[in-house]
């Protein structure tokens, strides 16, 4: 935690709870030093699923090289927070309609995910045959054996909504050959696989993506000039500390390249660039005894950070201890293992289960990290209708 965020967090009055406290500042050193490590011939594009707060987009244009939407309302809304920046438009199950919004702003590329869309976007493009579309296919490729069977999330190498299976990239390939590629420019592959992935396994798929897409190209007598192998960065829910090593990846994409002259590398990371610089900050409302364990009950809860209760983790975080409590009654504290949990109706509803906390107290503060991404935005508002939290961007 920096001392920007501490002090802010520190002044905030307790009618400001919850909050989401965001550090522009760090975030922007932070994606530096990831562009930084990368290579050339490398372009970083940032997944706006993971954090599509307008503040946050802002601070990333022009460090990264352009963002990836998933649906007709992410293209809109960062079409609107940033007009310049360059898109590509990814996601199972497109529309007609989002398909004739992403034509009208002008998609930089787009990423095909099954053969229908092969006919969708040719039809889209009837009676416009001025444009023409970049387009890579997405192909749930086959990957070495054991490669992905400790990942958190897979979305690859094995049976999947997401992408072509190989077999209907050649049907792709043949649609491509005859009058519905004539408009549309195949570039590449994509191939997101996974998340939750160590450099030395982010490199090893990299390799597995960019050998097969060769041999595939080759098959149809192409040489493809892009090759997207995703994101998936791992964050380290567990120890905080524990950074992808950009650097050893970048090093490691450098030599892959150097083997792969005129091939350009794209990277769409979202969770491992703003996971680090959101907060998820709120109020100790109430200690209590049960059967023997310690509940620390907060304000808001699950509702609004929904990331521990579907990954499975406690939420990493620190207890800011606040010396004022106003009322004539005796404070609630606990001592050594505690559980924090929200306001919910639900047993469900933990953000952190038998933490360590030294001493924590009704009227504390406290402060869940990793929260910059697959936050607030993935949360269900709605349940048992408690107030939004308040926003709050430094820099």
């Amino acid at each position: 935690m920096t001392a920007a965020v501490r002090d802010f967090v520190a002044a905030l009055e307790p009618e400001a709870f919850p909050a989401y406290v965001y550090d522009l500042a760090a975030l922007r050193t932070h994606v530096t030093r990831v562009r930084a490590a990368l290579p050339d011939r490398v372009e970083l594009y940032y997944a706006a699923k993971a954090n599509p707060e307008t503040a946050v987009l802002t601070t990333l244009h022009g460090i990264v090289d352009g963002f990836e939407v998933s649906s007709g309302g992410e293209l809109a809304h960062v079409h609107q927070a940033e007009p310049a920046a360059r898109l590509a438009f990814g996601g199972p199950g497109k529309t007609m309609t989002e398909i004739a919004a992403a034509l009208q702003v002008g998609v930089h590329r787009w990423h095909v995910e099954s053969v229908q869309e092969i006919h969708q976007l040719a039809a889209a493009l009837a009676g416009m045959p001025e444009v023409t579309l970049d387009i890579l296919l997405r192909v749930n490729l086959p990957v070495v054996a054991g490669s992905l069977d400790k990942v958190s999330l897979a979305m690859g190498g094995r049976p999947s909504p997401f992408g072509l299976d190989p077999l209907g990239a050649d049907e792709c390939m043949q649609l491509l050959a005859g009058p519905l590629g004539e408009q549309l420019r195949l570039q590449g592959i994509n191939a997101h696989l996974a998340s939750g992935l160590a450099a030395s396994e982010q490199l090893l798929l990299a390799e597995q993506i960019v050998e097969w897409s060769k041999l595939f190209a080759e098959r149809y007598g192409h040489t493809f000039s892009e090759v997207n192998i995703g994101g998936g960065m791992a964050v380290d829910y567990a120890d905080s500390t524990a950074l992808f090593d950009w650097v050893a990846f970048g090093a490691g994409l450098k030599k892959l390249l150097d083997w792969h002259p005129g091939l350009t590398l794209r990277l769409e990371p979202g969770r491992a660039l703003t996971a680090y610089c959101g907060w998820y900050v709120t109020e100790v409302l109430d200690v209590k005894r049960s059967h023997g364990e310690d509940f620390a009950v907060v304000k808001g809860g699950t509702h609004h950070l929904r990331t521990p209760a579907t990954k499975g983790h406690d939420q990493p975080f620190m207890v800011l201890n606040v010396n004022r409590w106003p009322h004539s009654w005796p404070r609630p504290v606990a001592r050594g293992l505690v559980t924090l949990t929200g306001q919910l109706c639900t047993p469900k509803d933990v953000l952190a289960s038998r933490v360590p906390v030294g001493v924590i107290r009704a009227a504390d503060r406290v402060l869940f990290g990793l929260a910059g991404a697959y936050a607030w935005n993935i949360s269900h508002h709605e349940f048992l209708m408690h107030p939004h939290p308040t926003f709050h961007f430094i820099d």
